[in-house]
């Protein structure tokens, strides 16, 4: 599974596209990708529990921003003012959630909830 970025892009306030480069497209909600967040303030570092509430993230949740870090990863600043999340790009291949995906039983989906 080819973990490397070829793009990544805001798409109408709404997702974060991502094209690999082996081709492979993955799609998140910016709602989605904020309730997984895996920062220590959103999971106990000790226990692995989230400890962000999902419900408290808005429905209308906006990327106003997203940097590389090194060669493995990004950080968004989300619209909540939140922004000490780093999202790997294994993880975030790893947590793709389409058919193609789904069916090859390869993809570990991203956490929802506590």
């Amino acid at each position: 599974m080819e973990t490397t970025p070829v793009e990544i892009r805001r798409v109408d306030d709404r997702e974060i596209h991502i094209a690999w480069a082996d081709g492979h497209r993955t799609v998140f909600t910016n709602n989605h990708l904020r309730e997984c967040c895996p920062c220590a303030a959103c999971v106990n570092e000790f226990t692995s529990q989230r400890m962000l509430d999902p419900a408290s993230v808005s429905p209308d949740i906006r990327a106003e921003a997203i940097e590389l870090v090194g060669r493995y990863a990004i950080k968004i600043r989300w619209s909540d003012r939140h922004a000490t999340g780093i999202y790997t790009f294994q993880k975030l291949r790893e947590w793709c959630a389409c058919e193609a995906c789904r069916t090859r039983g390869s993809s570990e989906p991203a956490p929802r909830g506590t």
